[in-house]
């Protein structure tokens, strides 16, 4: 029997396999996991949102699979900043200035569908970045509007570099 089995007997989703997810509140001025939330793996990364406990002027950057609309509207709602992955097709309304160096481009964006656009009816950006070191492109929503998409774009790598350190540490453990 794997392993996660005989560690998480509650997190069978098949016959014989099991898995969990670790959803993690990583504090980059600490460098410390501020919150940890564990769920089988078929649970799906939106509806652990509700679990995280939020602070007005935090940020947070959240994988693609945190894509609740509602809990992200109630996020911009006490003060604080939600950067989820781009996931959706956006109306596109592109800011008139300079981009700096790898900004592809920064706009100001409606959701589309109509359920997310109803849970959050207020403009977001849409920054496409690209990473030299990665060689790819990166494309980012965010509601903090008073940073630079430059900022925004360095809020990720930070985040790259805590989720390297959780790959070594799964490895080396």
């Amino acid at each position: 029997m794997n392993l996660c089995l005989s560690v998480f007997w509650w997190a069978r989703f098949r016959k014989k396999k099991g898995g969990i997810k670790v959803h993690t509140l990583y504090d980059v001025e600490t460098q410390i996991p501020a919150f940890f939330h564990i769920t089988e793996a078929s649970i799906h990364d939106s509806k652990v949102m509700i679990e995280v406990p939020y602070e007005p002027g935090s940020y947070y950057l959240f994988d693609r699979g945190y894509n609740n609309f509602k809990i992200l509207y109630q996020i911009h709602q006490i003060g604080a900043y939600a950067l989820p992955d781009q996931k959706r097709t956006f109306n596109t309304n592109p800011w008139k200035h300079r981009l700096p160096k790898n900004v592809l481009s920064d706009a100001r964006v409606l959701l589309t569908g109509f359920y997310p656009k109803q849970y959050y009816p207020e403009p977001l950006r849409l920054i496409k970045y690209w990473d030299k070191e990665q060689t790819r492109e990166f494309t980012f929503i965010a509601n903090a509007m008073h940073i630079s998409a430059l900022q925004v774009a360095e809020l990720y790598k930070n985040r790259w570099q805590a989720e390297l350190f959780f790959k070594w540490l799964k490895q080396h453990f």
